[in-house]
């Protein structure tokens, strides 16, 4: 499964609706105290079901009054955001171990996204990671509902990783893409129609996201807490990327754990890196193509004063390694908003080295490729 990314960048963190925190002063399989202050809590976004998101929100290390908050969203079949948090931008890695029953540790990481900003991850839609309703009809939710609940957390902002349109724009693009790097021949290029691995340069492993399959809805209606696994995902080689979801099943899992981060007794009684059709989504936007072109023309017509200045970039980022939705396709729709080029198709740099390439447009839109990304 690919995991697709959508990231909202904020100038500040507004809950308009119900709120419950937990301060985490220590978290389980970490030695020492945390590098920041870390928040987790829930937040009702659907009263009459009694549906809550569950977020973490990981202070800046630099000046969490100035720094700018990002809200990081994990796409894919209701995805745990944990998938971002330990395994792309967090404060905080899995070691990578044979795992031995006991509960996975955990290192600093010294790459974060907090060393700039405040992070707040969440578990959306309903049903992801740590999220829940009491009625089972509040997981019934699609592209639209879900991003509705979402305003429930927030101002606006705009950053996009590795998007997916819905268009066929995306998928389109595969097979060029992998013909480009050198993934297929002629021959096959000129025959295929699709298909390819998610990060080019991986090893072949086994999926370990487990897919459910329960004999009943004990998981959409608040029952007692289990220890039990019941769902363990298959291990996969600890030569493989994924041997770190391997791990996190096992940590989320953990009573400790779960302790340690206030999550509710009952709510959910086994939490899963992502669902695999598993409950109820609708697909209700076929295109967000024209919601990126409004987007983006109302952030360079809206006049600059001192309470909006901040809201004048959109930024679409793609890694340079990913065959499910391919920098190509993206690429391609973005000039297809006609924008003006502000800064023509050149290098961007970190320490010296190449780091991808990017193009600016003249309504403040950049488009940039991460070099050696994929997905996770």
């Amino acid at each position: 499964m690919a995991m697709r990314l959508a990231v909202v960048v904020l100038c500040f963190f507004s809950v308009t609706a119900s709120v419950t925190r937990t301060n985490v002063a220590r978290v389980p399989g970490f030695d020492g105290a945390l590098p920041s202050r870390l928040q987790t809590g829930y937040v009702t976004v659907d009263e009459e079901n009694g549906a809550e998101l569950f977020y973490y929100f990981i202070e800046s290390e630099g000046d969490p009054g100035s720094d700018p908050v990002l809200l990081w969203i994990t796409g894919g079949d209701r995805c745990s955001v944990l998938s971002a948090l330990f395994f792309e931008i967090g404060p905080l890695k899995l070691v990578v171990e044979p795992y031995n029953g006991n509960l996975p540790r955990l290192r600093y990481h010294p790459y974060t996204w907090t060393k700039v900003a405040n992070l707040l991850f969440v578990d959306s839609p309903v049903g992801a990671g740590f999220s829940f309703s009491r009625n089972p009809r509040g997981y019934d939710v699609g592209d639209v509902s879900a991003s509705l609940q979402l305003v429930k957390f927030l101002s606006e902002g705009y950053l996009v990783g590795n998007p997916s349109t819905g268009e066929s724009i995306d998928y389109d693009s595969k097979v060029p893409y992998a013909h480009g790097v050198g993934i297929i021949s002629d021959q096959l290029y000129e025959l295929l129609e699709e298909g390819s691995t998610a990060y080019i340069l991986g090893r072949k492993c086994i999926y370990v996201s487990p897919r459910p399959n329960y004999d009943n809805i004990d998981r959409r209606i608040l029952k007692e807490e289990r220890e039990v696994i019941h769902h363990p995902p298959p291990q996969p080689s600890i030569k493989c990327k994924d041997y770190s979801n391997y791990l996190s099943y096992f940590w989320a899992n953990n009573i400790a754990t779960r302790e340690a981060l206030g999550i509710r007794k009952g709510t959910v009684n086994e939490w899963v890196r992502c669902h695999d059709k598993d409950l109820p989504y609708t697909q209700d936007i076929s295109s967000n193509i024209k919601y990126h072109r409004n987007v983006t023309l109302k952030a360079f017509n809206r006049p600059v004063v001192a309470t909006s200045a901040w809201f004048d970039r959109t930024i679409l980022t793609c890694g340079d390694h990913d065959a499910v939705v391919p920098f190509l396709g993206t690429q391609a729709w973005v000039r297809s908003l006609n924008y003006p080029i502000a800064d023509d198709w050149r290098a961007w740099h970190l320490d010296g080295q190449s780091a991808g390439f990017t193009i600016a447009y003249g309504n403040n839109l950049t488009f940039a490729t991460v070099k050696d990304f994929g997905v996770s």
